[in-house]
């Protein structure tokens, strides 16, 4: 009967190793240089800002505007598209959280530079503005301009 529990403790042990979540990793996205046909090997990052403060109070455009001219453009002078979206995210509290949000996508080099760079405007914008995170979405592109 001891054989018997301590087999069954064991295989259940190995079985919930299983569900144990991977750790969370950042790696920088690179383009397949050999795979364009047309244009250059680089990375498509989109950025998704919420635009609620934890209070309520809406981010304004002035102090949305503010962000893009003093800290996105200076570190992506070469240029950006910007558009509004409507955001939905878990919060840490557990509650679907349902937002007024702001998405800004950047084609750039997938060097660890830019790389940094991107992590910036998340920091950045996480502190001035109280948010609990920035969504971040890379995936590499071909892009000609």
């Amino acid at each position: 009967m001891v054989f018997y529990k301590a087999t069954l403790a064991g295989a259940l042990a190995l079985a919930l190793a299983g569900c144990v979540a991977p750790a969370k990793t950042t790696s920088v996205v690179t383009a397949p240089a050999k795979q364009c046909q047309v244009g250059d090997a680089m990375t498509q990052t989109t950025l998704y800002f919420g635009i609620s403060r934890p209070s309520g109070a809406i981010i304004t455009a002035n102090e949305w505007r503010s962000f893009v001219d003093k800290d996105v453009t200076p570190r992506f002078r070469e240029g950006l598209t910007e558009y509004d979206a409507k955001g939905q995210w878990l919060n840490a509290k557990g509650e679907v959280t349902h937002e007024p949000s702001k998405a800004i996508m950047l084609i750039r080099g997938s060097d660890a530079e830019s790389s940094k760079k991107v992590d910036e405007l998340r920091s950045i914008y996480k502190t001035r503005f109280a948010q609990e995170s920035v969504m971040r979405v890379d995936q590499p592109v071909c892009a000609a301009f």
